[in-house]
């Protein structure tokens, strides 16, 4: 029996009735029937705008894209309402994923024409809305950092954003672009990773592409080792990650 049968994952999706523009939710629903399958529970609860957050309850914190008048009105609330519970979460080792807007959000701001609105700094990224086209298009991305994988693994999705993120000196990117434009279109870097969060621009939704990097995520949440996790079927799912790398170019 594996080692993750019968115990529980627990995701909390921070405002997905305003965060949910690029169907985020199938993230959602990955995880929960890759845990079924599994004979692994899932427990989904949401954290709204003007709710607190608690940080102890759950294993995977998560948060998708937004319009930009959503995303102010969650950037006021998580500073409100979040931040500090989402940092004390981060500090236990829980997972934080941010996807797109949920990404610039988990940075330290993000500037929209004269606005600069703040974000709770869980990663050390700055974004900006320059002027010019939005970075649009398929996208791979090759990954070197998560801890527990024997070596590098490529991500596929889709991206659409008008922000540049930047990342700090010493602050580790996702991944490398293989294809597409990722952070910002010159630096060759995609997403972010700081210990247990992690943000990227990658949807599509990113997890039905990619049903590797959902295990790795159920793994972490339950505390085991990604390998340790029950096989499953994935012929058709591996169909849907080449699919998305041919997208892409890979």
């Amino acid at each position: 029996m594996s080692e993750a049968a019968g115990r529980t994952m627990r995701v909390c999706a921070l405002y997905p009735d305003l965060m949910n523009i690029y169907a985020d939710r199938g993230n959602l629903i990955v995880l929960e029937r890759r845990c079924a399958w599994r004979g692994v529970g899932f427990e989904l609860a949401a954290s709204g705008l003007g709710e607190e957050l608690d940080p102890g309850a759950h294993d995977l914190y998560y948060i998708g894209g937004g319009q930009d008048r959503d995303q102010r009105l969650c950037a006021a609330d998580l500073l409100a309402n979040k931040r500090a519970a989402l940092q004390t979460a981060a500090g236990r080792g829980a997972l934080v994923l941010g996807v797109c807007g949920g990404f610039q959000l988990l940075g330290h701001s993000y500037t929209l024409d004269a606005e600069e609105i703040e974000g709770v700094g869980l990663l050390d990224v700055t974004t900006v809305r320059e002027s010019g086209e939005r970075l649009i298009g398929n996208v791979a991305i090759e990954l070197t950092g998560l801890p527990g994988l024997a070596g590098p693994q490529i991500l596929a999705g889709f991206e659409n954003h008008g922000g540049r993120t930047r990342l700090a000196a010493g602050q580790e990117p996702l991944g490398r672009v293989l294809k597409g434009y990722g952070n910002d279109g010159r630096s060759g870097l995609e997403g972010a990773l700081a210990g247990s969060t992690i943000g990227t621009y990658l949807h599509g939704p990113l997890l039905p592409k990619n049903v590797w990097f959902a295990d790795w995520l159920i793994a972490r949440a339950l505390g085991i080792d990604h390998r340790d996790l029950a096989p499953l079927e994935d012929s058709i799912e591996q169909q849907t990650h080449a699919s998305a790398l041919r997208a892409a170019g890979i």
